[in-house]
């Protein structure tokens, strides 16, 4: 039944899933963006395609230097692109960012602690409360990545079924919430580390010397969980739900989960691992505590000026993670019986850099493409004309980074990956907004919102079919377009309060994270060098 909807689709609906369908894989994609840019590169050379640099000045006639496109094909680009291989592909930094996050949120993963968390945090939720806390629930599910589609979407149908509701109202709420609000959390985690690493590779093929701080959206993504939460609650139950009540369920689903309490409830040592994994949480927070407030403090740096004193300490915030997801999920393992020795906690570290084979395929081919934007010259003289441009248009800067928001929920129907867009976007749209004053991590934030509020509604999402599944066990007869139909008022309401949040968080210029701002000093550094 679910081929058969699928195939059948019209409209919109059907257009979206057809053309993505003959999109290539992202990492062809990403090849075929440097056969283009090689391409636009030559072209561009031969035409004397340039720009005024921005800070330096040419001492022989006192004017702005003129930085030039350089071919691609050039015999220093090819010189480059054949010896420094290995080098641009480890020294992208998102590389290393989310490799070393992921070393210990693949213990956290396997050892059951993120699952059973979950399970544990919805065990017992009042009637009233069930959906905010279903939606919140799933929000913080993000950090284990796959586990919190696989685990929380059909875990929200059945304790809807057990409530009396309707399981397909908890799956929505469920899905809207891990996907829709896919960037929102209380706390950063990979995925900042991820597209913030990304960020700092886009802003070093212009100006050199930027390095990221994945807690730079932690504000911005904290503000967006709490204004998301009363969306998805509004919606489910005053939209979805009367909605969704005309349809009957599938007896053998119904029947299959009748023993719901079983599925939700944990175990004794379920739960003594969910104690022990606290209390090492507690002593994690009191350790970088300390390393910030003792005498001396080696995350202090007392040399610099004070607005960048704690920048030791934002640099911290990887390792932090990585241990914060580590050592709580082996305390959780060896309580629940997951982890029997260190040798299962080496062989989850090893399964988890497996799963990670993809991405590094992923990360070379977008290694190599951000590189030879940076060596052609074109990253910054798009900046500059895009900068002149958008100067000239007279858009207020909450309207520009509406503009990238905008851009990037409709580039999103199409291409799924946050951050195969974010390494085609980024190397353009961040450093453009600098020489406008809008600082990267805002910028980044801005793409952020955009990336999410469509997930929901487009087919080429990859857990778009497992959800349709999770539906159809309770409704054999529920199709694509009655998911994305389901869908749609929440992808307006998320949309919506994104944009509004980030139109008042420019124009109110609040922070974006701990030591990030909104607007920063038109960059003065020197620029990368070519």
């Amino acid at each position: 039944m679910g081929v058969a909807a699928v195939q059948s689709q019209t409209g919109v609906l059907g257009w979206i899933e057809r053309t993505g369908n003959r999109l290539p894989d992202p990492v062809f994609l990403f090849l075929w963006f440097i056969v283009a840019l090689v391409g636009i590169s030559v072209i561009a050379a031969w035409a004397g395609w340039s720009a005024a640099h921005p800070v330096e000045i040419d001492p022989e006639t006192g004017t702005y230097r003129i930085i030039a496109v350089e071919s691609l094909l050039s015999g220093a680009n090819i010189r480059r692109l054949l010896t420094l291989m290995p080098e641009t592909f480890t020294h992208f930094p998102p590389l290393g960012y989310v490799l070393t996050v992921m070393l210990g949120a693949g213990v956290a993963e396997r050892s059951g602690l993120f699952a059973t968390a979950m399970r544990a945090a919805m065990a017992k939720v009042s009637a009233f409360w069930l959906t905010p806390a279903v939606a919140l629930v799933s929000m913080m599910g993000n950090h284990a990545a796959d586990a919190a589609f696989v685990v929380m979407i059909p875990l929200a149908g059945i304790v809807y079924h057990a409530a009396g509701r309707h399981p397909l109202v908890g799956i929505a709420a469920s899905f809207a919430a891990v996907s829709g609000g896919f960037s929102a959390n209380l706390l950063p985690g990979q995925l900042d580390a991820l597209l913030l690493g990304i960020t700092e590779a886009s802003v070093n093929t212009v100006f050199e010397g930027w390095t990221a701080n994945i807690a730079g959206n932690w504000f911005f993504i904290a503000a967006m969980t709490i204004f998301y939460l009363p969306v998805i609650w509004y919606v489910t139950d005053r939209i979805i739900e009367p909605r969704l009540s005309g349809y009957k369920l599938d007896g053998t689903a119904a029947r299959a989960v009748d023993d719901a309490d079983e599925e939700t409830a944990t175990t004794p040592d379920e739960r003594r691992g969910l104690r022990n994994a606290g209390l090492v949480v507690l002593a994690l927070v009191a350790l970088w505590a300390a390393l910030v407030l003792i005498p001396d403090a080696p995350l202090i740096d007392p040399d610099a000026p004070p607005e960048g004193r704690l920048t030791p300490f934002y640099r911290s915030l990887l390792p932090f993670f990585l241990l914060v997801f580590l050592l709580p999920g082996w305390a959780y393992g060896r309580a629940a019986g997951t982890i029997a020795s260190h040798r299962d906690l080496v062989e989850m570290m090893a399964e988890a850099m497996k799963d990670m084979a993809y991405y590094m395929v992923l990360a070379f081919a977008a290694a190599h493409f951000v590189a030879m934007f940076a060596w052609s010259n074109m990253g910054l003289v798009l900046a500059v004309d895009g900068a002149e441009a958008l100067r000239a248009s007279g858009l207020p800067t909450w309207a520009m980074l509406l503009g990238v928001l905008i851009f990037g929920a409709t580039l999103n129907l199409l291409i799924g990956s946050a951050s195969a867009k974010w390494a085609v976007l980024g190397p353009v749209m961040v450093p453009m907004l600098m020489l406008l004053g809008l600082s990267p991590e805002m910028t980044t934030a801005a793409y952020r919102v955009g990336d999410s509020g469509t997930n929901i509604i487009t087919p080429l999402m990859p857990y778009f079919p497992l959800v349709l599944v999770f539906c159809q066990r309770w409704v054999k007869d529920f199709g694509l377009g009655s998911l994305a139909a389901t869908m749609m008022p929440y992808a307006v309401g998320i949309m919506g309060t994104g944009m509004a949040l980030t139109a008042a968080w420019v124009i109110f210029d609040l922070p974006v994270g701990p030591g990030a701002t909104v607007f920063i000093e038109v960059p003065t550094a020197a620029i990368a060098p070519q």
